[in-house]
């Protein structure tokens, strides 16, 4: 899968791709495919996702996106607590502004 060159950089299109990449995620990984993802859903609370998945997450973000949304630069940036509370919103917001940037340059 290449990553798509022209994406309309709003939340709620980068909110379905989300949606779309943590389904496939949770079924691929749990066998889980009935799991309500929103703005608020946290990866650790209630998705309980663990660590290795946020690296199974970086991989899906970097076939989607490219080299313009850096996930692992993202979570370095965090402390701990914040990475424990970090919310699919916040990570739309991130993705977001990456791609706003990578347009601007």
């Amino acid at each position: 899968m290449t990553p798509h060159t022209s994406v309309t950089a709003d939340e709620r299109t980068v909110l379905a791709d989300l949606t779309e990449l943590l389904a496939r995620l949770m079924e691929d990984e749990y066998g889980l495919d009935d799991i309500e993802i929103g703005p608020d859903t946290t990866f650790n609370r209630d998705l309980e996702l663990e660590s290795i998945d946020l690296v199974t997450l970086a991989g899906l973000l970097q076939e989607r996106y490219g080299d313009r949304v850096n996930f692992a630069e993202f979570l370095a940036g965090m402390e701990f607590d914040e990475i424990i509370e970090l919310t699919v919103g916040r990570l739309v917001e991130y993705v977001v502004a990456s791609l706003h940037a990578a347009e601007a340059s």
